[in-house]
C-alpha cells in the first residue's frame, strides 16, 4: 500500500483543485455539479461523455479547461462523411527520396473535443477505442503513442436523433463519467447577458499545466482506498447483472447486461479523486456514493420493458444504492 498523504500535500492540492474549478465557474456559469465531475475526471485521468441540448456550453467547456491547464487542445466536429484516417492520421509521401511520413491527426492533442460524437459512422467511432483505452493509435501496423496526459471531452445531443448512431457499449465502457448538462434558469442568463456582451467566456491565465497535472495524478493514486470500501465497490457492481443474488429487484427486471469490471476500476479512481477534492487521505463510503451515478448510467443496458415503463438507468442506478448495503449483511 503507498504511503498516505500528508496534510501538506492534501492541502496544496486541494489549492491547485479549487483554482481550477474557480476558473471553470468563470466560463460555465452556475453549473457547479457539471463542473465538479470534469474536474473530477480530469484528477482520474477518465474520458466524460457530454450530454445536453445545443448552446448550454458544452464547447465553452471543453475550451476553457484546455486554457486552464495549459494543454493542446483540438476540435473534432464528428460528421457522417469524417473517416477514421481523419481523425488519427495518416501516412503521406514527403522529400525528395518520396518516403512516407506519418501526419499526426487531430487525436495527438492532449484535450480533444469530439463535438456529436454519435454523427459519425460506426467505422470512425471506432477509431477511438483504442485511443482512448491504451493512448495510442494504429495506422497501417504501427502504433504510435499519444500526448501525456490525453483527455477525450466528447458531447451528444440528446435531441435530432435523425441520422445518427448510437454509441456501442464498448465505447460506452470507455467513458469515465457520463454527465448530463441542464438548461439555466432567468438568473443565469440575466448574468450572461449583463457580463458578457457577445457571450464569450473571459481571457484566463493557466492554473495548471501538464507537469501540475501529473503531480495530481500521483497524489490521486497515494489515496488510501480501505477495504470495506473497495468490497463495496465490487458488491455494488455486482449488484447491477439480475444474475447476481444481490441484485435489487429493479435490476433484476429492468437490466439485460449490467456494468463491466472497467466500472468498478473508474468508481475507485474516481472515487480517489473525490477525497482528494474533498481534503481527504483515504476513501469513504460517501465518495463512492457520491460518484457511482456518473459512473454507471452509462454502463447499463436496459430491457425493452424499461423503455415500455419509461424507467430510466438514473432510476435503477438510485435504486441500486438504496438496496446495497454499505457494510456486507454477515
Amino acid at each position: 500500500m503507498s504511503d498516505l498523504l500528508s496534510p501538506a500535500e492534501v492541502q496544496t492540492a486541494g489549492e491547485h483543485i479549487a483554482m481550477l474549478r474557480n476558473g471553470m465557474n468563470q466560463v460555465l456559469i452556475d453549473q457547479g455539479a457539471v463542473i465538479d465531475r470534469v474536474v473530477l475526471a480530469v484528477l482520474a485521468r477518465g474520458h466524460v461523455l457530454l450530454e445536453g441540448l445545443p448552446g448550454l456550453g458544452k464547447t465553452e467547456l471543453c475550451k476553457g479547461l484546455a486554457r486552464l491547464l495549459s494543454l493542446p487542445f483540438k476540435r473534432l466536429q464528428f460528421t457522417p462523411d469524417l473517416l477514421p484516417g481523419d481523425i488519427t492520421g495518416t501516412y503521406v509521401l514527403e522529400g525528395e527520396k518520396r518516403e512516407f511520413v506519418f501526419r499526426p491527426g487531430p487525436l495527438f492533442a492532449s484535450l480533444v473535443l469530439a463535438d456529436e460524437i454519435n454523427r459519425s459512422s460506426p467505422k470512425t467511432q471506432s477509431a477511438l477505442l483504442e485511443a482512448m483505452q491504451e493512448r495510442c493509435v494504429t495506422v497501417l501496423g504501427t502504433t504510435h503513442p499519444l500526448p501525456s496526459p490525453f483527455f477525450v471531452l466528447a458531447t451528444q445531443n440528446p435531441i435530432e436523433l435523425e441520422g445518427t448512431y448510437p454509441l456501442p457499449e464498448a465505447q460506452l465502457d470507455r467513458f469515465l463519467f457520463r454527465v448530463q448538462v441542464p438548461t439555466v434558469g432567468a438568473k443565469t442568463l440575466t448574468t450572461l447577458l449583463t457580463q458578457r456582451v457577445r457571450g464569450e467566456a473571459p481571457a484566463q491565465k493557466p492554473v495548471l499545466d501538464a507537469e501540475g497535472l501529473k503531480l495530481l495524478f500521483g497524489l490521486v493514486d497515494r489515496i488510501h482506498l480501505p477495504t470495506p470500501v473497495a468490497d463495496y465497490i465490487g458488491r455494488l457492481v455486482e449488484a447491477t447483472h439480475a444474475s447476481s443474488p444481490s441484485a435489487p429487484d429493479g435490476v433484476k427486471r429492468f437490466v439485460r447486461y449490467g456494468a463491466s469490471p472497467r466500472a468498478a476500476l473508474a468508481m475507485a479512481s474516481s472515487a480517489r479523486a473525490n477525497a482528494l477534492a474533498r481534503g481527504k487521505p483515504n476513501v469513504g463510503f460517501d465518495e463512492v456514493r457520491d460518484v457511482a451515478m456518473a459512473v454507471l448510467n452509462h454502463r447499463l443496458v436496459l430491457s425493452y420493458e424499461a423503455g415500455l415503463e419509461k424507467v430510466t438507468a438514473d432510476k435503477v442506478v438510485n435504486a441500486l444504492l438504496e438496496a446495497v448495503p454499505e457494510v456486507a449483511r454477515a
